[in-house]
């Protein structure tokens, strides 16, 4: 017998404290089990959360036994560790990533993250601002390569700001450059130039390693797809972006079977809201990756249904929402935790390996929408509003419903 989703012993989200305030027998990762079961776990992860501010915690508490039921239906245990990072972690020890967070996310098989960010902290100096925790943290678990679906879903293909025959059935994945270019060329900083006038300035720098090992994570992402890929530079102005182009022309070489083109970026901007249909897959750096993937988003109706994995060689993945932590619904149970709840189907299917987990959070949140529910942000009229807690709940329903049906 399948047990439901309410037998399920689910534990909430505790207060965090920072690991080295805690005594030595609280290190331990909590085990969380579900009832759901019905023989021992064949596999088992350790995942890091990182709740981080505003929404953050309430989109991470929904993902989490999103996990545990998805997970236990296909054999898998989870040993779950949550750690402070961004605004909250300010406020604890005064940095926006511990060293102890970042131990903790490095030995993990994968990090999955909330929201950071928020007004409390913006006016902080910048090595103590939230964002530059998430710089570190993508440097630190050495993730160079960002993927950000922007699928039009047919259930809310209305909520699209584009006119519906534009908007339906866009499908693109952009891959972006994480751990490059100007948000981390050398030098950069403040000075004076020869009048005397005061400057800032920045580097856009890519070495041939950087962008042979995205373009092959993109051209590998295309042949998985429809294999169509575009990549976006600037190289009728920009020497790095001349760079770039040649090596992915390079790269091209190895893979026949992917159709491969170049865009400038300011026709790509013009393109996406135009035509978005032509694109399959996008790979582009990542200041130019920055701007494109948002944009994408927005074509999709809200970036609380967008999921996003960040991924490196080896070690564990960064899976995490595309929105931000916004503070201004922050505990009003407002918030949309779908965008949450896929990068965790993200984070089993590119992180872990375990498709078929993945497939049942997806099918899940299908499932979801297609009975109506929906949170502010992607609300229409005939539809059910409810907050995130509740569509947490109608998930839940979801995922387990698919075991009931088939047995």
């Amino acid at each position: 017998m399948i047990a439901s989703a309410s037998s399920m012993q689910i534990n909430g989200l505790h207060p965090i404290r920072p690991m080295f305030l805690l005594k030595p027998a609280s290190l331990r990762p909590s085990r969380i089990r579900c009832a759901a079961a019905t023989s021992k776990p064949s596999k088992r992860y350790s995942i890091t959360l990182l709740p981080g501010d505003g929404i953050g915690p309430e989109v991470i508490s929904v993902a989490k036994n999103v996990l545990i039921l998805a997970g236990s239906l296909e054999g898998i245990e989870f040993n779950f560790q949550e750690m402070p990072m961004g605004g909250s972690a300010l406020d604890l020890v005064g940095v926006p990533l511990p060293d102890e967070t970042l131990l903790a996310a490095k030995k993990s098989d994968a990090v999955l993250l909330g929201a950071i960010g928020g007004y409390k902290w913006d006016k902080n100096e910048k090595h103590l601002k939230p964002e530059t925790g998430l710089l570190q943290l993508r440097e630190g678990l050495e993730v160079f390569a960002n993927l950000r679906p922007a699928t039009v879903l047919p259930q809310l293909v209305d909520a699209s700001t584009l006119k519906k025959e534009v908007a339906e059935g866009v499908d693109v994945m952009v891959v972006r450059e994480l751990t490059g270019g100007i948000y981390f060329g050398k030098p950069r900083g403040f000075g004076t130039n020869e009048d005397g006038e005061e400057i800032g300035f920045n580097t856009e720098v890519y070495a041939t390693y950087e962008v042979d090992r995205i373009a092959r994570v993109a051209f590998e992402t295309a042949r998985k797809r429809h294999g169509k890929l575009c990549s976006v530079d600037k190289a009728n102005v920009l020497e790095a972006s001349m760079f770039w182009r040649k090596r992915v022309i390079a790269v091209a070489a190895e893979y026949p079977d992917v159709e491969l083109s170049h865009m400038y970026v300011d026709n790509a901007a013009m393109q996406l809201v135009r035509n978005p249909k032509q694109f399959d897959t996008i790979m582009t750096n990542n200041i130019f990756g920055d701007i494109l993937s948002d944009e994408a988003s927005m074509i999709t109706g809200s970036i609380g249904m967008l999921p996003s994995a960040s991924l490196g060689s080896s070690g564990p993945g960064l899976f995490e929402p595309i929105h931000g932590s916004a503070p201004d619904i922050a505990n009003q149970d407002k918030a949309n935790p779908l965008a949450t709840v896929l990068s965790a189907a993200m984070l089993l299917k590119y992180g872990l390996g375990e498709e078929n987990a993945a497939k049942r959070i997806e099918n899940a949140v299908l499932d979801t929408l297609n009975k109506g529910f929906r949170t502010g942000d992607i609300y229409s009229a005939g539809n059910k509003l409810v907050g995130c807690k509740e569509m947490g709940e109608e998930v839940l329903k979801s995922v387990d419903s698919q075991v009931a049906a088939a047995v």
